[in-house]
């Protein structure tokens, strides 16, 4: 459990600095994906598994202050094309799926548009801004599958207050071309599939299977705390676990899922409505 004092202020680094971490980084992983001895998930399928082990659907709008809505419209366009690389994807046992190898780099040349990224706890925009929202989708959805989530990157900032939350705070994953990865892998015997869609309003995902779920899961908050730095800043912080049930709803047991610490980027104590 975090302290006061434990989160270091965050650091500005020079546009070379952080160009030079980027290119590092980036070479990085192309040689781990090709040369790790990791099987990933290529195979993509039209046909539809029959079994659809859980689904989650997010709105594809929000009026966000002080943010350009032209940014939401464009961050729908990138969702659209990501999402058309990602739907029908199979995962077989003892594959990973890598959410950046699957998507590969967004580009202009490929129709991605400027959208919003969220950079240092600042909104800014970037060629592809908000596939962090195609992302957080798919970790939620494997926090209620027996797939393991073997990568994810937590957000650091905590940006907006809560109005609106349906989910507990940090069970998102962000990312980030194409180091800050989402990776799951199949421990299972079972084959399962990504179908990801768009419908007018909403993006939708869910993970099909070959064979009818065997668990049920329950992902909630058991401690969520505030602390103030000693260089001023407040940070939120949390623990997510996740309680497993049988198919009859019987409580078999629970895990931690995940530790969360963010910089808040607002007041921690706002009065109602604002």
């Amino acid at each position: 459990m975090s302290i006061p004092g434990t989160i270091p202020k965050p650091k500005d680094r020079s546009r070379w600095r952080t160009w030079l971490g980027i290119a590092y980084f980036r070479m990085r992983r192309r040689l781990e994906w090709m040369l790790s001895s990791t099987r990933y998930a290529t195979a993509q399928s039209v046909v539809e598994l029959p079994y659809v082990l859980f689904t989650h659907r997010t709105p594809l709008l929000r009026q966000l202050k002080d943010v350009d809505m032209r940014l939401q419209h464009n961050k729908v366009v990138n969702l659209r094309i990501a999402g058309e690389q990602l739907n029908g994807i199979v995962l077989k046992p003892g594959e990973t799926f890598s959410y950046w190898k699957v998507i590969g780099k967004p580009t202009r040349r490929k129709g991605y548009l400027d959208g919003m990224i969220l950079h240092k706890g600042r909104v800014t925009t970037g060629v592809g801004g908000g596939l962090c929202q195609l992302s957080n989708l798919i970790y939620w959805l494997a926090l209620h599958t027996p797939l393991q989530v073997t990568e994810r990157y937590r957000h650091g900032y905590d940006v907006f207050p809560d109005a609106g939350r349906t989910q507990p705070f940090g069970t998102g994953a962000t990312c980030f071309y194409n180091y800050l990865d989402l990776q799951l892998y199949n421990p299972t015997e079972e084959v399962y599939q990504l179908r990801i869609y768009l419908t007018e309003d909403e993006l939708v995902g869910e993970w099909r299977s070959d064979q009818p779920g065997r668990y049920q899961y329950e992902i909630v908050e058991k401690k969520h705390w505030f602390t103030q730095e000693l260089w001023g800043g407040y940070v939120r912080h949390n623990i997510i676990f996740r309680h497993q049930y049988n198919a009859e709803g019987e409580w078999i047991g629970e895990e931690e899922v995940a530790e969360n610490h963010a910089l808040m980027m607002y007041e921690p104590c706002l009065p109602s409505g604002s």
